[in-house]
């Protein structure tokens, strides 16, 4: 494994700078358990799903687990943008870790561990049906147990509406009759979602967003009794401070008794990135995310504060795992595939990892066989080093850099020759799924086989401004993905640039594939190591 820090939020001064992770881990839900923090995101049509991250001081977080090898559904043997493992939530009750996710068009699924760093149960189906998501288990003193979750307008028809349902005790299945707690529509409320449900001091707590994804804010609802009637309050806005959104997250404490809120906030191409917020109570018990500026009552969010208060522990300044020599004898837990993976896909050794050429009968961007991972920073240079010299005829390999909009330079065999194109993709959505997708390519000059040896590929990620989406009046950023190739690791040729644009709720990825217009190929490439830096 190659180390090396890309982004890194511990300044190393008793402070830490926000985000605390730049990068895709949308709608985040985070735990303590004793001494040791946990997280969990969504995944979307990726897999393996639902990543698992671990810190002991809420600020440098590794992934070490994923939840669940592949998507509940044979569907999912093809990747389908947008849809998949929504937001999850953990939680940790009498021994065992709960993760609960929403998949909008199959369920709300229930998963368990006792180690959260061994393997997971498989998920069941607690709740069969389409247009629940966001849900949150909670068990109440008395033993009982609890379900809140939100809708999706694209599969149920409404939204801005919270239910709550009693759960049996062991979170394998839901108890006697549905109930509506909350309507945004009827309020100042619209587009609530997200909930995240705590008790203190006899009170229900009901964290959720609203407002919208990039330009919305934190509300609480609070209640005496489980099922309301809940009243709510704003408790955190953008402010004055350039993170938008401040969007749907979880409250944790540390064992010193300090409290704490993570949030995400959508950049818009590098997808929902990870903050952490101080967060306070007044004497009313109502809280205050981030910091209050002139008497308000809700907080603004900040971009650098003194780390949390965690107790005696030897800090480790780390963050996920970018860069990969694949010599580790397995796959990097960086890595997730387009869609559910075939274990014939991929194979390692001590040189790499040998990619097979898996027939291609569908454009670049639906490929189940992408192997992706998320962008580790703003700004970033990625070498991508590969050998193609087991490549058959008609077989190709090459780097994608995916989203709505993706740029892909493979490199193709044609007999004695290996012939670089650069492809431009756009996928056109309809109210769900993408009603079609435009690939266009350009050929570049033709390498001779014998130069194959090792082909890299430079993939580089710039800001270069910003740009107005209507939906931010401080723009977001406006990143340019540019990609070169080279046959001696030192001189590059620009195969092709484009503004990015990301996937369909989730950021742009970038990563590496092996195809064939041949069914029957046996041919391969081996990719050598993937190094990132600043």
């Amino acid at each position: 494994m190659i180390s090396g820090t890309i982004w890194n939020a511990d300044l190393g001064n008793g402070k830490y700078r926000n985000p605390i992770l730049y990068a895709d881990y949308s709608d985040p839900d985070v735990i303590r358990v004793g001494g040791d923090y946990f997280m969990t995101a969504s995944s979307f049509c990726n897999a393996p799903g639902l990543p698992l991250l671990h810190s002991k001081d809420l600020v440098n977080w590794k992934v070490v687990n994923y939840i669940i090898d592949e998507i509940p559904n044979a569907r999912y043997q093809a990747p389908i943008h947008g849809c998949g493992v929504w937001a999850p939530s953990i939680r940790y009750h009498a021994g065992t870790y709960f993760v609960c996710f929403p998949m909008p068009d199959e369920g709300i699924y229930m998963s368990t561990a006792t180690d959260p760093f061994g393997k997971w149960s498989e998920p069941v189906n607690i709740r069969p049906g389409a247009g629940w998501i966001d849900p949150c288990p909670f068990w109440d003193e008395d033993g009982r147990a609890y379900l809140v979750a939100g809708v999706a307008k694209s599969r149920i028809g409404y939204k801005s509406v919270l239910h709550m349902v009693e759960m049996q005790p062991d979170g394998m299945g839901l108890i006697g009759e549905e109930v509506k707690i909350f309507d945004g529509n009827e309020n100042d409320q619209v587009t609530i979602e997200g909930p995240k449900m705590y008790k203190r001091n006899g009170w229900y707590y009901i964290f959720a967003p609203a407002g919208g994804v990039k330009t919305g804010w934190q509300t609480v609802l609070r209640s005496r009794e489980v099922f309301g009637p809940y009243e709510y309050k704003v408790v955190m806005r953008q402010g004055e401070s350039p993170v938008n959104g401040p969007h749907q997250g979880a409250w944790v404490d540390t064992v010193t008794g300090e409290d704490w809120f993570v949030h995400f906030q959508d950049v818009y191409a590098a997808g929902r990135i990870t903050h952490l917020q101080p967060m306070s109570w007044r004497e009313d018990d109502w809280p205050i995310i981030g910091v209050a500026k002139d008497g308000n009552d809700y907080g603004e969010p900040v971009l650098e504060y003194r780390k949390p208060d965690v107790g005696p522990i030897d800090t480790v300044i780390c963050e996920p795992a970018a860069s990969d020599d694949f010599k580790e004898g397995r796959l990097g837990l960086q890595w997730q595939w387009n869609a559910n993976p075939r274990s014939e896909w991929f194979a390692l050794s001590g040189s790499g990892m040998q990619l097979s050429a898996v027939y291609k009968d569908a454009v670049y961007g639906d490929m189940p066989n992408l192997l992706l991972q998320k962008w580790p920073a703003p700004e970033f240079s990625c070498i991508t080093r590969m050998d193609l010299s087991g490549l058959e005829d008609k077989d190709e390999a090459g780097v994608i850099s995916m989203g709505m909009r993706y740029g892909v330079l493979t490199f193709r065999r044609e007999g004695n020759r290996l012939l670089p194109y650069y492809v431009n993709g756009v996928q056109k959505y309809g109210k769900i799924l993408p009603d079609m997708t435009e690939e266009d390519e350009t050929a570049l000059a033709a390498i001779a086989w014998e130069q194959t040896k090792e082909i890299y590929v430079r993939y580089t990620v710039k800001q270069t401004g910003t740009q107005d989406l209507n939906s931010n009046e401080k723009g977001f950023p406006l990143e340019l993905v540019t990609l070169e190739y080279s046959t001696d690791g030192g001189s590059y040729q620009k195969a092709g640039e484009m503004n990015a644009v990301p996937g369909r709720w989730v950021g742009v990825k970038n990563g590496v594939f092996c195809a064939s217009a041949n069914k029957g190929s046996r041919g391969c490439a081996r990719i050598i190591s993937v190094t990132y830096s600043r």
